[in-house]
């Protein structure tokens, strides 16, 4: 049972790999085998096996151990998701070097910072327009070795820069000697906390690190084999959850992975691919619910219908997850799926998913008990850069509302004042050049605090209320969980994003955006014309329909929780801004400042 094992047990499994070595076990057993896959400027497609991948690594690395690249530099890299990322990560770790991938929205001032902070030998970028950000500031960053970029068609990017055609032209070298020399506690890669608040700090995971987590998650995963298994791969690799669900894996389990440069292709890319493992942050799931919501709205009846469908498959599809459901529930949820799901999961891309995750941030409960009752496997798992990403998680019995047991190997408890711990072999070893802050996070014991306040019910599962540091105090000293809150006004068709306020406040109010998918429908049907969502949202009509429904979706909640009043927004909050983290998280200050006036007003009498 993978459930009694501990991390020691994992830790033995594992003794002695590394990032290397494990792609040099993928290679061996599944060379020929398509490694990666991606689509060309003309629409065509190409890929590139195990094999072919393997001789790419060998002479990339070769060509930055030619430009000064030896083991324990940082080589930063900034790339959108395509193909040649995952070579040049890989390439310098075989080199015992460290890549640092940083997000593609970040500034010359952010991108000086970063290099700084970990005292870069090389930046990597995949074009001018990544470059010209970090030729504003060159002459600040003093242990810069050198630029190289992935694509400059035009040739402009300088003489003094390389790029990917000089480094495959150097003289490959030997894989196997290579990985023979990297140390498995030897820093694999370095991750940069987007952060809501502060500077970010860098995470320091180790090739034990990462090796410990792909065999937990290997324990883990509803499917013994996992080669060739399809993936796509389109969150920002800066990002723990994407590097390990694309990068690592896909080097541990031999994936076959299909790098999709912008986030806003997902939908195209999931119909072309039909990816059989899929991770996703809840945004991404909220836009295929309310976008699908919203086209069935266009047929009322048609609409009515499905819903009942929804209504009849929930409980089935709970007592499936536990193993209780009977025949004649069974035969019911076979009717069901064959004449309402399944053509749903087709048309969307998604008929062929044997697991589906959600995470880096809360998903409301009843979303994701919507998408199991239509067939999609949907999970929800937690943790942080600091373990690796994966603390607790499971995609079998499934309990909406929690984020699952700990995953194999790692421990789980609650400090005394109800802080989520953890410890394991997926724990870091600090942040770079900052003891202070390693020492609030890891205590002596060796336990990880996340700064979550949790609740572990009878059967291991946790449920996360919210941040330690974002809990809502009221004036009337109420401790008031936002997360829960915003969760909640997130079903209110006509809603796509919240943020719950009330901290000293007398009553808990809220900011609210319109959904842009749902909002301009409902509206048209309702015979409201309007030129922007800003003046949809100013809207009487629409105003009392969302008032309406927030005295529903508040009924679970104790009067002093409830959330009193909202303001309605028409301006979609975008990830890696002002107003929300790259991973879509809020940036509370961030929007609290930009809607100060709206939020004074909500308190007004």
């Amino acid at each position: 049972m993978t459930d009694t094992l501990t991390s020691d047990d994992i830790m033995k499994i594992v003794e002695g790999q590394t990032v290397p070595s494990l792609f040099l076990r993928t290679l061996a057993e599944h060379g020929d085998r398509v490694a990666l896959r991606w689509r060309n400027d003309d629409e065509s497609w190409s890929e590139m096996t195990f094999a072919e991948y393997g001789d790419k690594v060998a002479r990339i690395a070769g060509g930055l151990a030619e430009r000064g690249v030896n083991p324990g530099d940082r080589v930063v890299m900034m790339m959108r998701n395509i193909p040649e990322f995952h070579l040049v990560d890989l390439a310098a770790t075989f080199l015992g070097a460290t890549p640092v991938s940083i997000y593609n929205s970040s500034s010359s001032e952010q991108i000086e910072y970063l290099v700084n902070h970990c005292d870069a030998t090389l930046g990597i970028v995949e074009d001018v327009g990544f470059l010209a950000r970090f030729r504003s500031v060159q002459a600040q960053l003093p242990t810069l070795k050198g630029l190289g970029i992935i694509k400059d068609p035009a040739g402009t990017a300088g003489d003094d820069v390389f790029t990917l055609d000089d480094l495959l032209a150097s003289e490959p070298i030997d894989l196997e000697a290579a990985a023979a020399a990297v140390d498995p506690d030897s820093m694999a890669t370095m991750i940069y906390t987007s952060g809501t608040t502060g500077p970010p700090k860098g995470v320091m995971l180790t090739h034990r690190n990462i090796a410990w987590t792909c065999e937990a998650l290997r324990l883990a995963l509803p499917f013994e084999d996992a080669v060739g298994k399809r993936v796509v791969s389109y969150l920002p690799m800066a990002h723990i959850a994407e590097r390990t669900t694309s990068h690592y894996s896909n080097v541990a389990f031999a994936y076959e992975v299909t790098t999709c440069p912008e986030p806003g292709q997902i939908g195209t890319y999931l119909k072309e691919t039909r990816p059989e493992f899929f991770f996703g942050v809840p945004r991404v799931f909220e836009k295929i619910y309310a976008g699908l919501n919203a086209a069935l709205g266009a047929d009322p009846e048609k609409k009515a219908k499905f819903d009942e469908a929804i209504e009849a498959a929930l409980p089935i599809v709970e007592a499936m997850d536990w193993g209780t459901a009977t025949p004649e529930q069974l035969e019911t949820w076979d009717f069901l799926d064959g004449f309402v799901f399944a053509p749903i999961r087709a048309m969307l891309g998604i008929e062929n998913f044997i697991c589906a995750v959600t995470g880096a941030a809360p998903i409301p409960p009843d979303m994701l008990r919507w998408f199991r009752a239509i067939g999609m496997p949907l999970s929800e798992i937690y943790g942080m850069s600091e373990n690796t990403g994966p603390m607790t998680w499971t995609p079998v019995r499934v309990k909406p509302g929690t984020v699952g047991p700990a995953i194999p190997g790692c421990e789980i408890a609650l400090a005394d004042d109800g802080e989520v711990i953890c410890r394991g072999g997926h724990v870091f070893s600090g942040y770079l050049h900052d003891p202070e802050k390693t020492a609030e996070a890891l205590d002596e014991d060796g336990w990880l605090h996340t700064g979550d306040i949790g609740v572990i019910d009878e059967d291991g599962y946790l449920r996360i209320v919210d941040r330690k540091k974002e809990l809502i105090i009221t004036a009337g000293g109420k401790n008031i969980s936002p997360a829960n809150l915003e969760a909640a006004l997130k079903m209110i068709p006509l809603v796509g994003q919240a943020m719950a306020i009330g901290d000293q406040r007398p009553f808990v109010s809220a900011l609210v955006v319109l959904d842009p998918e749902v909002a301009p429908i409902w509206a048209k049907h309702q015979g409201i014309e309007f030129d922007t969502l800003t003046e949809l949202a100013e809207h009487p009509v629409v105003v009392a329909e969302i008032e309406k429904d927030l005295a529903e979706v508040m009924s679970e909640f104790n009067n002093a929780e409830r959330v009193k009043k909202v303001k309605v927004l028409g301006e979609e909050w975008l990830p890696d801004s002002d107003l929300l983290t790259p991973t879509s998280k809020l940036k509370r200050r961030g929007v609290t400042a930009r809607y100060g006036d709206d939020i004074e007003a909500l308190y007004e009498r």
